[in-house]
């Protein structure tokens, strides 16, 4: 089967349920999602503890099947092993033998990847150094913090240079100087034409990232598309705040624009972008100050909460 250049990951109709209590009920934990990851972007899976993140990644590697529906990863169903060798993976919660070193561990997997043996060195210290991790190479994994094990797991999931890389939480236990590393190393397998599928909660990380998102709660997908699809830019609002407006100028500027604020010897308003000019040719005209300009616009998080808000009020509804 060739490899599409646009699709890298294909999920359609994907059902998961796990039976419950002695077996005789069934918990449905995907709820037929589909979405697409395309090639070169970093793509971002988000969604509440429980919604089925860490389930649709378990299926993506091939660690457990899906109860009906279709996944491929590189163009090939995810029941298929020999593609794995171009895939990189971080589980959410690594496990890595203690007694082995920073350097250690690494040539352990690069060896298990197929690493070509004259490669192995250059390889692993090239990730140590991309990792941050250069200083404690030669420093035992019991020692290390979560945070540093945490740029092992990335690390792991590098060795063998992979087309594409799954990353399950990966800026968990990182403290801001190490999320703002692994951030960098992100964008750094960005430019060099991987593709990055990142499960996380830290939407602020999204927002900085990636290029595409679909937020997943309770097993379905509610929300998939480019950032500022979701965050409407073309809707987008502006805050002005102006001083030195006369009366007159004030009931103008609310009969044209709607309700104003004010604040002492300032006044607000809520514009839309494309009326920013109308309003600061009218303002400036009328002898009024501009104080600031600041564009203003629903977060990734409004959306987030509002997507977890409808899927609980939807589950309280009558009849379900």
């Amino acid at each position: 089967m060739s490899v599409s250049r646009e699709e890298i990951v294909r999920v359609e109709g994907l059902v998961k349920e796990f039976r419950t209590g002695m077996g005789i009920r069934r918990k449905r934990a995907l709820d037929g999602i589909s979405f697409r990851v395309l090639e070169g972007e970093i793509f971002g899976f988000v969604g509440p503890n429980g919604a089925g993140k860490t389930t649709t990644l378990k299926i993506l590697m091939g660690l457990i099947f899906a109860t009906s529906g279709r996944a491929s990863v590189l163009g090939h169903d995810v029941g298929e092993t020999e593609f794995r060798r171009r895939v990189g993976f971080l589980p959410e919660n690594p496990y890595f033998y203690e007694f082995l070193t920073g350097r250690e561990i690494l040539r352990f997997y690069a060896k298990l990847s197929g690493v070509a043996k004259p490669e192995i060195e250059r390889r692993v210290e090239t990730l140590l150094d991309w990792v941050g991790l250069a200083h404690a190479a030669d420093a035992r994994l019991r020692t290390y913090s979560k945070g540093m094990l945490q740029r092992v797991g990335i690390a792991q999931a590098l060795v063998h240079d992979p087309s594409v890389v799954f990353l399950d939480e990966p800026m968990s236990g990182l403290d801001p100087i190490g999320r703002k590393e692994i951030r960098d190393l992100i964008l750094r397998l960005h430019a060099e034409g991987k593709t990055v599928f990142m499960n996380t909660h830290i939407l602020s990380d999204v927002e900085l990232l990636c290029d595409r998102v679909a937020i997943i709660v309770k097993g379905a997908i509610r929300y998939e598309g480019r950032i500022e699809e979701f965050l409407g830019v073309d809707e987008r609002s502006t805050d002005v705040v102006l001083s030195r407006v006369d009366p007159g100028l004030a009931a103008a500027l609310e009969e044209r624009f709607g309700a104003i604020g004010g604040r002492g010897e300032l006044v607000e308003v809520r514009v839309a972008e494309k009326e920013v000019r109308e309003l600061l040719d009218r303002a400036l005209g009328a002898g009024a100050n501009v104080v600031s300009v600041t564009p203003h616009r629903a977060s990734l998080e409004s959306i987030f909460l509002s997507a977890v808000a409808e899927a609980g009020a939807r589950d309280r509804s009558p009849g379900r």
